[in-house]
């Protein structure tokens, strides 16, 4: 039977189907609503499907199938069956990162620490945390609130009768109560560990509503004492919890996904709220072989969060509705209030996640670095080649004065200086932008058709916006360029991407390494040539105050300057020492014409 006659006998039931190669391999798992419609999707005419969809189904050899009650049931089985299978084509986790947990111990009188290992001793984790600070910064304010031991030592029944152990330092300075040597209960000791416990599930509110009632209690029975101590752990559990606690849903239990999407890849971050109280929060980097909807991602994203960390709160929060649905679980996507806020915090991290790792791999892999960059600006643009050679061109002018206009170049996505360029106008009276870019952009492509016509650049950006745009798009059509040249501007005001031909303007996204690559080449323009144009400026003024005095010429002006320096040391210098340089009448004049400014 071929696959195709399998796919004919499919149910319309929900399930999980396997894509096996020739050699009897998984190369693909899929869950599925409907099995028969699903797989029937990927058996079209092939110009339907994208090319690496293509290639999937080019080598599938056979089909199987699980049938299942529900849908939630085929997402948890598909989970499963990605992590025993690892096929090729799958969306692949990319965790390989040892997070920290928090360990209580099963001991009489129990231990909390950090650790990343987690054993079955019966002891309790709770975790993993993203951040190692935030899981210290747990530790330390349980060290400040109740005095539990640190130590290793096994402390027992039989231990504390016998005195084996001696109290330690931290006895002596009030961080322990010497539970070794009995001085404290294991009933009251344990009743501390129950409310570590309770804080790390989330029980917060409920923990400071008790310390709360308890002061009040105390001071109406003139226990000050009880009731200062009681103050001071709410009031550092206050401190702490301020910082991650948000008032949110009337504090309900949440959980909360948000996913970024670069490409191939996605990073998402997950939070667990409890009792108003983020608890938990967790990064996960995920690459897909194949293209994927972004519903069926988030997917891969829950039924990852909860095979880890088991059953979810009935509300999860989310950024768009998955493409399953999950018994006793209400997917809610807000659009204010404080869920709103959470899914922004939530969000925040999961660009931070990604900006890390690009970042990371900036470092680790710059080549392969910068092609994705030029790949998304590639996208981003709609263009057909790989903009590995780009160039940018700004004019500089002061009130029509000096007008001059640079063009810098950047190769594989890195500026090449060497290759920088910059124009005084000569054609152009005034102040006129349209048409000192018309004039730059047809000299600068008219050399290089004479001198390296092989080097045309794939990316032409032009400071500015439609006007500057049309007039250099006017030089490239006069040089028979359109056909090799992709144009677009670049205007400041909103960051928007002008294209030839394009009534309206394309905006990119104000975070992604396309717009900001841009915005590199288009700074670089207009900083190389603002430092032309001062230049300028800067030998102008010199020259008019010299070259208007009867007698100065440019032998004579360069004769000044190499010997005084600049023009304030000229006009200051003693008539007698010019007059060694250029004679006693030209000397005269000079300290004639620096009196009249004076009298002026």
């Amino acid at each position: 039977m071929t696959v195709r006659d399998k796919i004919e006998l499919l149910p319309h039931s929900p399930g999980v189907y396997r894509y096996y190669d020739d050699r009897g391999a998984v190369i693909y798992v899929g869950k599925a609503k409907d099995l028969f419609k699903r797989v029937h999707q990927y058996f079209v005419p092939p110009e339907r499907l994208n090319a690496k969809t293509r290639i999937l189904v080019s080598k599938i050899a056979d089909v199987q199938y699980s049938v299942v009650d529900t849908e939630a049931d085929a997402l948890l089985l598909e989970n499963n069956l990605i992590k025993q299978y690892k096929p090729r084509y799958n969306i692949l986790l990319k965790d390989s990162k040892t997070y920290p947990w928090i360990c209580v111990t099963s001991e009489p009188f129990p231990r909390v620490f950090l650790t990343r290992r987690v054993e079955k001793n019966g002891a309790r984790y709770f975790g993993p945390y993203s951040s190692v600070l935030h899981a210290r910064g747990l530790l330390e304010m349980f060290g400040n609130i109740y005095p539990l031991r640190t130590c290793r030592i096994k402390i027992d029944a039989d231990t504390i009768l016998r005195g084996k152990v001696r109290p330690c330092l931290d006895y002596h300075i009030g961080r322990c109560r010497g539970c070794c040597a009995g001085k404290v209960s294991q009933e009251e000791y344990n009743a501390w560990i129950d409310e570590i416990v309770r804080l790390l599930k989330g029980g917060v509110n409920e923990i400071i509503a008790g310390y709360k009632a308890a002061m009040t209690a105390a001071a109406d029975r003139l226990d000050f004492e009880t009731a200062q101590l009681c103050k001071q752990r709410m009031e550092s559990l206050q401190k702490h919890y301020a910082k991650s606690v948000i008032s949110s849903a009337d504090g309900r239990d949440l959980d909360v996904f948000s996913l970024v999407f670069d490409g191939p890849e996605a990073f998402g971050n997950f939070l667990r709220v409890r009792g108003g109280a983020i608890i938990q929060s967790l990064n996960l980097g995920f690459r897909m072989q194949i293209e994927e909807e972004q519903a069926s991602v988030l997917s891969a994203f829950i039924a990852e969060i909860e095979s880890k960390f088991g059953e979810l709160a009935r509300e999860v929060v989310v950024p768009f509705l998955p493409d399953v649905e999950m018994d006793g679980v209400t997917f809610t996507q807000p659009s204010r209030g404080d869920k709103l806020s959470l899914l922004e915090l939530s969000a925040k991290n999961a660009r931070e996640f990604h900006f890390n790792s690009l970042k990371q791999r900036e470092h680790t892999d710059p080549d392969e670095y910068k092609r994705g960059v030029m790949e998304d600006l590639r996208v981003a643009l709609g263009m057909k080649e790989l903009p590995r050679h780009i160039e940018c061109f700004d004019n500089s002018n002061l009130q029509g004065t000096n007008p001059v206009a640079s063009c810098v170049v950047f190769r594989d996505a890195e500026p090449s200086k060497k290759d920088y360029r910059r124009f005084k106008i000569k054609t152009v009276v005034g102040a006129n932008d349209y048409a000192s870019m018309k004039e730059v952009v047809n000299r600068r492509y008219s050399r290089l058709l004479e001198e390296a016509p092989d080097d045309l650049p794939q990316l032409v950006v032009i400071d500015g916006g439609a006007g500057q745009l049309n007039f250099a798009w006017q030089a490239i059509c006069e040089l028979g360029l359109q056909d090799r040249l992709f144009v677009v501007g670049l205007a400041k005001r909103l960051e928007e991407v002008i294209r030839v031909g394009d009534p309206y303007p394309l905006f990119i996204d104000r975070n992604s390494r396309a717009l900001k690559l841009l915005q590199q080449a288009r700074d670089e323009a207009h900083r190389f040539g603002i430092t032309f144009h001062r230049s300028l400026r800067s030998k102008a003024s010199v020259h008019s105050a010299l070259r208007d005095i009867p007698g100065v010429g440019p032998r004579t002006e360069e004769r000044l300057l190499l010997h005084f320096g600049s023009l304030a040391r000229i006009m200051a210098a003693p008539e007698k020492e010019v007059a060694a340089l250029v004679g006693p009448a030209l000397a005269r004049r000079i300290a004639e014409t620096r009196e009249g400014c004076k009298t002026q």
